[in-house]
């Protein structure tokens, strides 16, 4: 039930969709151009050096080689290319604290982008409330300047927290890669196949975790204007209808998967600016869905059906 009424609820807030779209897409071009302005500055020293102009001659003469058939110039090419890669190994080691500088860089863009689109989908998720709880349409805008302040908190504590969790978990994946299948028999082809499908396993289960664990924070806020930091307390320790929760959090991710890669591939990966922004609606209907039936609140699933906790399943 929880999964077909967040179904139903994020269809019924569509129009949500594209102005999702417009806000990620102003604010994608807006850090994509200072990424770039900081890997200009940052790298400029090594793009725009001898020794990558070197390597980028080597390269051309060795295809020209290969497709001329040259083979006294591809006998010396190896030594060529080992002295260039040499000399830009050592302009690298030069401009370390550059390119730290640059990496710094790139992670902060990072975390305020999280932090802008944040704010817009918790502006989201008061249109999705208000939807359900009075079937009312709250323009985007309104809701989103009307909630910035605790939105703001909210991503405060929220992307840090969330960078420290992907970062672990990106290091639980680089296990499941990287060192799992040195303790399977080796069967060529297959042992990749088999930690590449452990390795997703693993994304999905600890991402189905953490949005079980956050599920009751937003919609707290939202619905019951409760504290950002009692909110989250509350939402951590919830063990209420706890498997319940994570096995509909387990599923919409896999169908969200599921939707966005057939449809990337059908339309030839123009379907995403649909199909991601709805995801991001989805699951954040599938969070109040959980919240409302868990404090046994009613809600409209769609105009002429609402639902209430007695119709949970055991």
């Amino acid at each position: 039930m929880r999964f077909r009424h967040a179904i139903h609820i994020a269809s019924e807030n569509f129009s949500s969709v594209f102005k999702l779209l417009l806000y990620r897409l102003f604010t994608m071009a807006i850090f994509g151009s200072l990424c770039y302005v900081i890997l200009t500055l940052g790298l400029s020293a090594i793009t725009e050096s001898a020794e990558v102009a070197t390597l980028k001659e080597l390269v051309t003469t060795f295809l020209h080689a290969i497709v001329t058939g040259q083979t006294e110039v591809l006998a010396g090419l190896p030594l060529q290319f080992r002295d260039a890669f040499t000399a830009l190994l050592k302009l690298i080691a030069f401009n370390t604290p550059s390119i730290i500088g640059c990496v710094i860089g790139l992670i902060v863009m990072y975390l305020l982008s999280r932090f802008v689109n944040g704010l817009a989908l918790f502006a989201v998720a008061n249109v999705v409330n208000d939807r359900m709880s009075t079937y009312s349409r709250t323009a985007f805008s309104q809701s989103y300047f009307k909630s910035i302040g605790k939105a703001a908190l909210y991503q405060l504590i929220y992307v840090p927290l969330c960078f420290v969790y992907d970062a672990l978990m990106l290091a639980a994946c680089w296990f499941f890669f990287f060192y799992a299948p040195s303790f399977m028999p080796s069967w060529g082809f297959l042992t990749v196949i088999i930690a590449v499908s452990l390795t997703l396993t693993a994304i999905v289960a600890l991402e189905a975790l953490k949005m079980t664990l956050i599920s009751a924070w937003i919609p707290a806020v939202v619905t019951d204007r409760d504290s950002i930091t009692h909110a989250f307390r509350a939402s951590v320790r919830d063990g209420k209808s706890f498997g319940a929760r994570y096995a509909s959090f387990l599923a919409a991710i896999y169908l969200i998967i599921a939707v966005n890669v057939l449809f990337a591939v059908a339309t030839v990966g123009s379907s995403l600016l649909l199909t991601v922004p709805l995801s991001y609606i989805f699951l954040l209907a599938l969070q109040f869905v959980n919240y409302y039936l868990g404090s046994g609140k009613k809600y409209f699933v769609t105009k002429n059906s609402i639902a209430d906790a007695t119709e949970l399943l055991p």
